[in-house]
């Protein structure tokens, strides 16, 4: 199953949903018309009821689509998550190429929610070096304390792409990193196109993984190159305290980031970023010059 945020409103659209960002339309489900009112229209809230959704829109019937979606339609598949952790150096190449050593343990900060956005988001660089992370983002479908990593795919009620913009002057100044302001400007999380539920993917766990800039691809690897996949990802957090349905999860980047380059490259005003994961979909989203 693929959800999706049509203009603030759940709809249950098909697997071409992935490539929607590159033009053209697909047919969807509106689920409050849908479920006759039983369940509601908003993105967000359907986490807390994940289980009995699920079961219901087992029997729904996309040749019954009352929804005409196009890329500007969409929003971020969990628009108002409680919490939203991103993950650090969860590829042993990446935290080489920033001259840091593979961490134990997962390193992790935030993103504020503010900065969530859809997969065709235009992104206004502020002034400074903004760079670009291609991430496999997971979205909390039931709540989590001290889950065994052996059950920790049950809690997760599916994944999207995500792409976590950063600002690296912000995030390095001072005598402590700013990592979770720099990377909240406005639009500097898009995710989707659509919430993928993990029993369509082939290897949920091995999933090839990469992003472009007008063309020119500049990361690419697979998510089971993560150093702590995501059943480890949900076992960790929720030892130490309660997921709840609707979080989100930026689980890291592959190595190719600009910083990590010799000259150092980051984003101009004009390009657009493609960020694509196997089975799941791809995000294009074009910057412009900030204020």
């Amino acid at each position: 199953m693929r959800i999706a945020n049509v203009d603030g409103r759940l709809t249950i659209v098909p697997g071409a949903i992935a490539s929607i960002v590159d033009g053209g339309t697909v047919d969807g489900v509106d689920v409050e018309r849908a479920s006759g009112g039983r369940f509601g229209s908003g993105p967000q809230e359907i986490f807390a009821r994940w289980e009995e959704f699920e079961s219901w829109a087992r029997d729904v019937d996309l040749a019954a689509a009352d929804v005409t979606v196009t890329a500007a339609d969409l929003g971020p598949v969990a628009p108002h998550p409680a919490q939203v952790f991103a993950i650090g150096l969860n590829y042993a190449a990446h935290a080489a190429e920033t001259n840091r050593a593979a961490p134990t343990s997962p390193p992790t900060f935030t993103k504020f929610p503010t900065c969530l956005a859809g997969p065709a988001a235009s992104v206004n660089l502020p002034p400074g070096s903004v760079d670009w992370e291609v991430e496999l983002v997971a979205v909390v479908g039931r709540l989590a304390r001290n889950v065994a990593r052996a059950d920790a795919w049950a809690h997760v009620a599916g994944v999207a792409v995500g792409q976590d913009f950063s600002e690296r002057e912000l995030q390095m100044v001072g005598p402590a990193p700013q990592f979770s302001l720099a990377k909240s400007y406005p639009n500097f999380g898009p995710i989707g196109p659509a919430l993928v539920t993990p029993d369509e993917l082939t290897d949920r766990d091995d999933l090839a993984i990469g992003c472009a800039i007008d063309g020119e691809s500049v990361q690419s690897s697979r998510t089971s190159m993560m150093l702590f996949d995501v059943p480890t990802l949900v076992a960790h957090l929720s030892s130490v305290l309660t997921l709840l349905p609707g979080d989100v999860i930026f689980t890291g980047t592959p190595s190719g980031v600009g910083m990590g380059r010799d000259p150092k490259r980051f984003l101009k005003p004009g390009e657009v970023v493609v960020s694509e994961i196997e089975g799941v979909g791809r995000l294009r989203n074009p910057t412009t010059a900030g204020g």
